[in-house]
């Protein structure tokens, strides 16, 4: 048989497709919903006198928790920043309300808004307590476009619970996340096809969703500023310096973002798992520091017995009393999830690392390169029984805690530091936090 003719298919476009008669393919339509200034809406809806005074959430003063959880629209006026020290935010703004954090509150009013969005699809993944990601693609024939959704879901949020929402529409997670972060608050941002470049590629690259603080910074290094020179910079260039993670920067800028909407009963496995504690006083000593180890690894290897996973990566966080913060990693000899393990390999990277006379405000530990316990094998050469029955302990540690809670069973060391364990991290699980 003759070779055919050779065809150019520069020009080919894979949603021009009208000549088969077929039709190309539609976009997702999705939402992220995101509640503006949630603790701090939470905390004045019972106390309006205190709409229009600057107002944060905070940590508790008195056990050197003092950071800005959250704050309100007159707070972000005067400057004041998630994350900074109440002195600092005092002397921004003399005439702040500092207001205590209720937790159960918060996860009340946001399991309200859960509710409100299962009217739209059950197609909602949580990105933290106060943020969810819709996708409404099934339900654009009930309720019209994902603008009127937004609009909609705005409207009644703010009647049942009068909560504000800023709620970005999109054809992707990425961009439609970075639509509630366009405007707020109490507004709705369409990111479309036909307007993201217009919207999106004149904003600092650090505005691009999961462009951390260091990769925004090299890649100015590189010349490169806006999102829209993010998106023109070729491909292999990114992949060069940056590995996946600029690959994958690459596309989303370009708008190439096909991970889908989990469903509503969707629980995404943890790439990592950590916990870290403020000290109400400076450790100075192996004495104070050692208990405070081992009870963040306490924690953490109870948590990652929770989820069935064990770590090989392990992470040590330091912060000073002149809040210098630094980090050190190990690579463990083998998946674990047994806190001696974890408290005994920390303590090695603590002593290999901290500095003559440095005097510790804060400790964490965190675990990560997570596998499922149940992928591992076993080897009867290696001591494996040996770890089993270790196992076994602490797994029966977590049946007794979780009967009679978690303050009926801990190690001998918390009774070295009393005033320094009673913030243990089990002890206050229930009371999640997550702020941005």
């Amino acid at each position: 048989m003759e070779p055919g003719p050779k065809r150019d298919f520069s020009d080919f476009n894979p949603f021009s497709l009208k000549e088969s008669g077929s039709s190309p393919p539609k976009d997702r339509v999705i939402l992220h919903c995101d509640l503006n200034n949630f603790y701090a809406s939470v905390e004045c809806l019972d106390k309006p006198y205190l709409k229009n005074r600057p107002v944060a959430v905070c940590g508790d003063p008195e056990r050197r928790h003092g950071i800005v959880l959250a704050k309100n629209e007159p707070a972000k006026r005067f400057g004041i920043q998630t994350g900074e020290p109440l002195c600092v935010a005092k002397a921004k703004c003399p005439a702040i309300l500092f207001l205590p954090a209720h937790p159960a509150s918060y996860k009340e009013y946001s399991q309200k808004l859960r509710r409100l969005y299962r009217r739209y699809t059950d197609q909602i993944e949580s990105f933290g307590i106060d943020e969810c990601f819709l996708d409404v693609t099934g339900s654009l024939g009930l309720f019209g476009t994902g603008e009127q959704i937004a609009n909609e879901l705005r409207t009644a949020a703010k009647a049942t619970t009068g909560l504000t929402i800023s709620a970005g529409v999109s054809f992707n997670k990425t961009f439609s996340k970075m639509g509630s972060d366009y405007k707020k608050p109490d507004a709705t941002t369409l990111i479309s096809r036909n307007n993201y470049k217009e919207l999106l590629w004149p904003l600092p690259v650090e505005n691009m969703l999961f462009a951390g603080r260091a990769t925004a910074e090299k890649l100015r290094l590189f010349g490169i500023h806006t999102i829209g020179e993010l998106a023109l910079t070729p491909q292999k260039v990114l992949e060069k310096y940056f590995g996946k993670a600029g690959v994958q920067l690459h596309a989303k800028a370009n708008g190439f973002d096909p991970e889908p909407v989990q469903k509503d009963d969707f629980l995404r496995p943890p790439e990592s798992i950590g916990n870290s504690l403020t000290c109400p006083f400076d450790l100075v000593s192996m004495d104070e520091v050692r208990p405070v180890l081992f009870m963040l690894c306490d924690s953490v290897s109870a948590r990652l017995r929770r989820h069935s996973l064990k770590c090989r990566v392990l992470v040590l966080s330091v912060r000073t009393n002149r809040f210098e913060n630094r980090t050190h990693q190990k690579i463990l000899s083998e998946e674990t999830h047994l806190s001696t393990v974890l408290f005994y390999n920390a303590l090695s990277l603590y002593e290999q690392t901290k500095r003559a006379g440095e005097a510790l405000r804060g400790l964490g530990i965190c675990a990560k390169k997570l596998t499922d316990e149940n992928s591992i094998q076993l080897s009867f050469l290696d001591g494996s029984l040996e770890r089993a029955k270790k196992e076994k302990l602490e797994q029966t540690v977590d049946r007794i805690r979780e009967r009679f809670g978690n303050k009926i069973l801990g190690s001998a060391l918390y009774l070295t530091q009393p005033e320094l364990c009673s913030d243990h991290p089990l002890y206050r699980e229930d009371e999640p936090f997550r702020h941005s």
